[in-house]
């Protein structure tokens, strides 16, 4: 059996999740994405944004962000988990098309790959200092351990997640504690000694529309929520409130636990700030350590429980890290090769790229990272929710049902991949100054409006054309169909008609087939003359007739 047949590896990745294997219940499924609370990532950056711009304006520019990414990530989270779909096969069915997606793979691999090496080397730091092993050997020892707990997907990952869960709500518990008793901790919170003088200016837009920009790139994290609530079982008339509930706080609801964490972290900071200089403050396991002193009044102890709590939320943020960027690269190889050697083989790629990035030292350049990336980012996510929202639930200007099968789709949407690369565009020649100095600041919220703006104006030019090619003529049932080339059975969502193997195909085998040059669609790259767009609701004010199954 090789690694892209083997069912507790793959987690079904890059195809319709069926009801079969979702089996973990709402609860389980939350708490696998309840791990974003555990990155000591918001620690470092909170830190970060409050020494070089204090509190008032670090805190109004995350609730600015908060307040722009949960709109956004509700509708995509709670189109993955009724659709039963990863971020990627949501993308190619609202309005980005099947090669257009292929590069919004990339993009979400970035931010995976990102946070997976930002993450790492916190989790490095702490090795090094509880071992004193040399910096750049702790990355590589971080990286080896992440491949074991990954490779088996979600069937590790939900027992590991959730029994590991009262460790650290008693670990960060007691540091918080300390913290908040601590003299003059409210004062020291909003006041940490380690903020610089540009820090005490006061509240100032430019400052909050920074961080705000900054944080924005938090908006794609809903992919990454959403490669577990994929695996969400099917709403019920029993479960329907735990149901939506766990949608809304295991997707979106991370948006409000920033604000949160924010909160905590400021409190640990002000406290250390009063101990020892910036740069330890900055570096969690330092943070963690100094508040921990205050408790036992030992250095060494405290030390070894600093350590202990920061490995640990590393490691369960890193989960996530790696089994999504495994997916993510999944979709985009399998779209430029043709193959599709399992997802775990692609684990080794993501853990060795973000090795790469620890060792050039991604940790001290992490605001400047993420404030590039929220360009691109939230340009793709504007635009997939605009094309979700406006084109197919309010304007009828798409198809409503989500089509993400390779045999159906053109390779090219400009609705969603044309404002998409537009939007980016626009904001990257902002971000660099072209517009100004506010404008670079806003820039990220330039590529949202546009790429908000842009989707229904296109479907309106292009008239719906370029969202199906074809459609197949499949049983309509709740059944399961034989894939003419790998043999499996598959839901028949998950399934098309193959001019070219003569039967039903499955959406991986179809994403993998390499010989067929996509003979069931030769008109593949844009519509033929005269085309009337498929799969359109009969009220919708631009289609009154469906072209013929090719």
């Amino acid at each position: 059996m090789g690694l892209a047949d083997n069912p507790q590896m793959e987690d079904y990745s890059l195809r319709y999740t069926p009801a079969a294997f979702r089996k973990w219940s709402p609860w389980m499924v939350f708490l696998s994405c309840l791990v974003g609370i555990s990155a000591m990532a918001g620690y470092a950056l909170d830190a970060a944004f409050v020494d070089a711009f204090g509190f008032s304006n670090a805190l109004v520019g995350f609730l600015v962000a908060a307040a722009v990414t949960l709109p956004l990530t509700l509708v995509i989270a709670f189109a993955i988990a009724r659709k039963h779909v990863d971020i990627d096969l949501l993308t190619r069915g609202s309005g980005f098309g099947y090669l257009g997606s292929t590069l919004t793979s990339l993009v979400y691999a970035t931010y995976t790959l990102i946070f997976l090496a930002y993450e790492g080397a916190i989790m490095a730091q702490a090795v090094t200092a509880l071992t004193h092993l040399d910096i750049h050997l702790s990355y590589v020892v971080v990286s080896a351990v992440m491949i074991p707990l990954t490779l088996y997907g979600m069937s590790f990952s939900a027992k590991f997640q959730a029994w590991t869960w009262p460790i650290w709500i008693a670990l960060i518990g007691l540091a918080l504690g300390t913290a908040a008793t601590a003299p003059d901790a409210g004062h020291n919170m909003v006041h940490p000694a380690t903020v610089s003088p540009t820090g005490m200016a006061g509240l100032t837009v430019l400052a909050v529309f920074t961080i705000a920009a900054a944080q924005l790139s938090l908006a794609t994290q809903v992919g990454e929520q959403g490669d577990y609530l994929r695996l969400m079982p099917d709403p019920t008339a029993r479960n329907r409130g735990r149901w939506r509930l766990a949608v809304i706080m295991g997707g979106p609801g991370f948006a409000l636990f920033a604000v949160g964490i924010f909160f905590a972290s400021t409190l640990l900071v002000g406290y250390a700030s009063t101990k020892v200089d910036a740069a330890h403050v900055g570096i969690p396991v330092d943070l963690f350590t100094t508040v921990y002193e205050r408790l036992t009044g030992n250095h060494t102890v405290a030390l070894v429980l600093a350590g202990l709590l920061v490995l640990l939320s590393q490691i369960k943020i890193n989960i996530m890290n790696t089994y999504s960027g495994s997916l993510s690269w999944s979709n985009f190889f399998s779209r430029l090769l043709h193959r599709h050697p399992g997802r775990a083989a692609w684990v080794f790629l993501q853990v060795g790229l973000s090795l790469v990035l620890m060792e050039i030292d991604i940790f001290n350049h992490i605001v400047e990272v993420l404030a590039w990336y929220s360009n691109v980012g939230v340009a793709w996510i504007g635009a997939m929710v605009a094309d979700l929202v406006i084109n197919k639930r309010w304007l009828k200007l798409a198809p409503p049902e989500l089509v993400f099968h390779r045999a159906h789709l053109y390779h090219v949407n400009p609705v969603g991949f044309g404002s998409m690369i537009v939007a980016g565009a626009v904001s990257m020649v902002a971000y660099y100054g072209a517009f100004g100095a506010t404008a670079a600041a806003l820039s990220p919220f330039i590529a949202l409006a546009l790429a908000i703006v842009l989707p229904p104006v296109v479907a309106l030019a292009t008239r719906g054309r370029w969202y199906i090619a074809r459609l197949s003529e499949l049983p309509e049932n709740d059944g399961e169909l034989p894939c003419s080339v790998c043999g499996g059975d598959y839901d028949v969502v998950d399934m098309a008609t193959c001019p070219h193997h003569g039967g039903t195909i499955c959406s991986l085998c179809c994403s993998t087939e390499g010989a067929c040059h996509d003979a069931c669609k030769p008109n593949a790259w844009r519509p033929p003359k005269g085309a009337v767009p498929l799969g359109m609701p009969k009220f919708a004010p631009v289609a009154e007739k469906e072209l013929e199954v090719a």
